[in-house]
């Protein structure tokens, strides 16, 4: 069984689920029993029936494989924010 301690989820957040979600769903435990199953989006569509919604990259994955199509130039965006910036003085 996949499992993590009530106390170290709240000690590290999401990032601890995010690992143990790699072996499988977590189970979290409470006062050493288990007390929440926690599981990836592609098998809770699975158990609801909804599998063609399942081959949609995470969020994770959106951001992996993203690949910026921006042209802009380091002088371009300096030279907006500073537009900006005056804008808010004149106001």
């Amino acid at each position: 069984m996949n499992t993590l301690r009530a106390v170290e989820l709240k000690r590290r957040g999401m990032i601890a689920i995010e690992e143990k979600l790699a072996a499988g769903p977590v189970h979290i435990l409470q006062r050493n029993r288990p007390a929440v199953v926690v599981l990836s989006e592609a098998e809770y569509l699975c158990l609801t029936g909804r599998k063609e919604q399942a081959e949609q990259p995470s969020a994770a994955q959106w951001v992996l494989n993203y690949t910026p199509e921006g042209h802009r130039s380091k002088e371009d965006i300096d030279r907006q924010i500073q537009e900006e910036r005056n804008s808010w003085e004149e106001a």
